[in-house]
């Protein structure tokens, strides 16, 4: 079992202007939404299967064990 990011790109805008960010999958549900806590992600913040990290957050779920995955790997299923 494990946690997904992808690599940061250039995305459209958050609401605040910021275009640089990327997405955090995992194996499971639970998986997901106990690293988005762990990195101080809102629940409200989820996007039906992934969550949009900003450059911290991404770092900061590599450093709590994140693997990082190419966009295209992602796109694929998991499990």
């Amino acid at each position: 079992m494990a946690v997904y990011v992808d690599p940061i790109r250039e995305h459209p805008p958050f609401h605040d202007g910021n275009t640089l960010w990327c997405h955090m999958i995992a194996d499971t549900e639970e998986e997901l939404h106990a690293m988005a806590e762990r990195i101080g992600m809102r629940r409200e913040w989820y996007q039906g299967d992934h969550y949009d990290l900003r450059p911290a957050g991404r770092e900061l779920a590599l450093a709590y064990g994140a693997q990082e995955m190419s966009m295209r790997a992602m796109a694929r299923p998991i499990g």
